[in-house]
Formats: structure tokens, sequence, C-alpha cells
């Protein structure tokens, strides 16, 4: 194990994104995570059972694997960076919870990196609390310029001792100690949509209201070649492909996220026996040429990161397991300019409607 105050930074170990991110200025860790790993060492960690939180490509997870963490996850290609990153460096691999489990073990130490969901900093709360002793000490890094006066309101309802750290190039740390009896439970999100309750999660995209490049997609999308397999792709709450399901209630439909709590999110929306839903952060699990119709509100950003490579990807894996003459319909920024990169694939790229903020593309293999 690393001896207490011993010196742990990024040059020890190798780390890649494994978000295929051609963008050099995109690292696998910032100052928040380098911050998060040296306030480690100003505790004696032997013998504590640790847990992780918001561990994007696998740094904190590196650093601390001699104390064999727990880490929580939220979202599946997580869990593919981290794992392949252990790997890389020749270290343990390791299990993976979610945060609407239980830990084998009572945390005494967790780390914390700051999601930029404030619903979903206070899930990380939540499940601390309810999954460690009563002495529990929790740190948590973010960038200064992401701070948000919120956070301190949530740390403050869990614990009597919530601090401030200085600045450490541009990175803070928010110490909390005094973990409360009574602490505020988390509820459900319900989201009224054209006559249907949608159920989601604390900390799925959107959490108030149905996304409006979604709304834009729902009224301009064409059903008018009836679907017999259809795919919702970054699924979310299921409401993309629920409200098309209305339309062909016969069609068997599959609906993929990476986040877990949108996969949870959906199941709650989304039943049936010809309902298939799919934790996975890309569609390299289904067969070539299985779908009729693909339709996507596609993530180009996680967290604080804008990625175009993101969809771009999921994009060339759509026209891999689109059957010949089925159709992909999409909805993207109007700056993001998909169409380019679209007919790179496609034989026929349409756009269905467009005004100043969306496009809805329909692709044609």
């Amino acid at each position: 194990m690393h001896p207490k105050n011993s010196s742990m930074s990024s040059t020890s170990f190798q780390f890649k994104r494994y978000d295929l991110s051609e963008d050099r200025s995109l690292r696998a860790w910032s100052a928040a995570d380098e911050l998060l790993v040296s306030s480690s060492t100003e505790t004696d960690l032997t013998s504590k059972t640790i847990g992780i939180y918001g561990d994007r490509f696998g740094y904190l997870s590196c650093n601390l694997s001699a104390y064999q963490p727990l880490v929580v996850t939220t979202n599946k290609s997580q869990e593919l960076a981290i794992t392949a990153n252990l790997k890389a460096n020749q270290l343990t691999e390791t299990e993976f919870f979610h945060p609407s489990e239980s830990l084998n073990n009572p945390l005494n130490v967790v780390f914390i990196k700051m999601p930029k969901s404030i619903d979903l900093f206070q899930l990380y709360l939540a499940h601390t609390s309810a999954n460690s002793n009563d002495e529990v000490q929790v740190t948590c890094g973010f960038m200064t310029r992401h701070f948000t006066k919120s956070w301190i309101k949530i740390a403050e309802a869990y614990f009597e001792d919530v601090t401030q750290s200085r600045a450490v190039k541009k990175a803070r740390v928010l110490s909390l100690k005094g973990k409360k009896k009574d602490v505020p439970s988390i509820e459900l999100k319900s989201i009224a949509f054209n006559g249907q309750e949608y159920k989601q999660y604390g900390g799925v995209f959107s959490s108030n209201h149905i996304d409006y490049a979604t709304q834009y997609f729902l009224q301009h999308v064409d059903v008018s070649s009836t679907p017999n397999t259809l795919l919702d792709l970054a699924s979310g709450n299921g409401v993309i492909g629920s409200e098309i399901h209305k339309k062909c209630p016969d069609a068997t439909v599959h609906l993929l996220d990476d986040s877990y709590l949108a996969v949870a999110s959906a199941k709650l929306n989304v039943v049936g026996d010809k309902i298939n839903h799919h934790y996975q952060g890309d569609v390299s699990n289904f067969e070539s040429e299985m779908f009729d119709m693909i339709v996507s509100n596609p993530p180009f950003h996680f967290e604080h990161d804008i990625n175009i490579q993101i969809p771009l990807t999921l994009f060339k894996g759509c026209h891999r397991i689109l059957k010949s003459g089925g159709n992909f319909q999409l909805v993207g920024n109007t700056h993001l300019n998909y169409k380019v990169h679209l007919e790179k694939l496609f034989a026929r790229v349409n756009i269905l409607a467009q005004d100043e903020k969306f496009v809805v593309y329909q692709c044609v293999k």
C-alpha cells in the first residue's frame, strides 16, 4: 500500500480517455483529480474502507488502487475506461457499484469528483450517508470555475461541518465531516409530456422538463414507414422510444443509454413484452443490419467537456446495425453541422426540419 503522506501523481501512471477524443486539450484528469489524490495523503487510509464517486477515466481508482476502493459509477463508459486504465497500469481490476445499490462494507473515507449535476451530487451524498459509518470523512474535488453555492447548501443537509480549501491550480476541495442523522430523502422527478408522466432519477439529462431538442424531434420525426425493429439510442428517460412506440405498437423497441440512471428511469416509463433496455455506451453488442429504424438525440458532451467524437462514433455504429433501406433519424444542434459527417456514411441524408437552434436529419442506408 501507499504509505501515509507518500507522493502520488499522474506521472506514476499512464492514462487514456477511452472516449476516442481527438482534442488534445482534453485530458484524462484535471487539477481537481490531482488535488483529491493529494488530499488522500493527509489521512492514514490503512485498513479503511474507501469510496470513490465520479471517477471519469480512472485517475482516482488507479492512484488509490492499493486500498481496494469501492468505486461507484453512473455510466458504462466510466466502467470501461476505469477498467482499461487499471489494466494498462497493471493494477487489480475493481468491482463497480451503482448509487442505487448497497455497498459491501460501511465507508470510512470518501472521495468525490464533483459532478456537473446538482441532483447527482445529492444522490452521491445520500448514497454515502446510507453506506458509511458516523465518522466518515468526505472530500469533494472541483475546478473553481464550476463552483456553485448550491453545493454548500446540499452538503450542509448531510454533514455538520462543511469547509472549502484554498485554490490549488484553480482547483479546490470541500471537506465534509459530522454525518447528520436526519437527512433529506431522494425522490424521483416527474415530468408531464403528451399526456404521460415520465419518471426520472436525479442526475439524468434534463431533469426538470423534456429536453427542447427532444421535443423538436418528436414534432418532426417521420414514422410513415412503420418499423418492425426500432432502436432509441441515448434514450434518456425513454420519452422518444415511448412516444414512437405509441404510434407503432407492434414494433419491437430497444432503448439504450450509457447512463445507468437513465436506463433505470426508462424502465419505469417504457414497459411491455416488446420493450428491451440496454445499459451500454455504444452499439457494439448489436448484430449488423438488425434495425429498421434508429432514433436519437445523441450526446455530444460529458460533464463539462464537449466532444463531438462521441456522436460521430455512434453514427458509424448506426450504419452497421441499420438494415439496408432502413433509416436513422436524429436531432442535433444547428452549429454542430452533423450533415457533413452523416453524408460520408449514408446514401441519402435529408433535413426533415430546421430552425435557428435544431436540425432533424433522416439518413437512409
